[in-house]
């Protein structure tokens, strides 16, 4: 079982095997996280996306991290809010499952997520947090020893700091 852990950072900064980037589906920048890695990362990323054409929500693909301390950029696409009755829940915890599946793919041993969706797309911090940890929880053993949430602010730490306790 990984050893789980949410720290107070920013992911670009996270010298890990892989971060993970809440994109958007055309995978070709965006704002908030998506990018904050975009620009840390530089131009040969944005070329490494536009040749994965895309991604589903709930799904992720991998490319390398360019000029990240991280090696590599594995890449999801949260769920938009929409009230929690359209699926919300399980498209958030199958971008999770996906993610450390192709860690696990690519032999990878740490994994930095963010708090997927919770920005634009509005996801209630709190919830979002739940199913991000019950899910990395659940991942059946893999080659990833070690789960880091890395949160932006002090509230949003807080709350992963909780369920990573519990």
């Amino acid at each position: 079982m990984a050893l789980i852990e949410s720290v107070l950072g920013d992911i670009v900064q996270e010298p890990l095997d892989a971060i993970v980037n809440a994109a958007n589906s055309r995978l070709l920048g965006g704002g908030g996280v998506d990018g904050a890695i975009h620009r840390a990362a530089g131009p040969r990323l944005l070329e490494a996306c536009r040749r994965l054409n895309g991604c589903a929500t709930g799904d992720a693909k991998i490319t390398p991290g360019f000029d990240l301390p991280a090696r590599h950029v594995i890449h999801t696409v949260g769920p938009v809010w929409r009230g929690g009755a359209e699926g919300e829940a399980e498209l958030l915890a199958s971008c999770y499952r996906r993610s450390r599946e192709v860690a696990a793919e690519n032999q990878l041993k740490s994994v930095a997520f963010p708090a997927i969706s919770t920005g634009v797309y509005g996801y209630p911090p709190n919830a979002a947090a739940e199913i991000a940890v019950a899910t990395v929880r659940e991942s059946a053993p893999d080659s990833v020893e070690l789960v880091r949430f890395v949160c932006f602010d002090r509230p949003t730490v807080a709350i992963y700091a909780a369920l990573v306790a519990a």
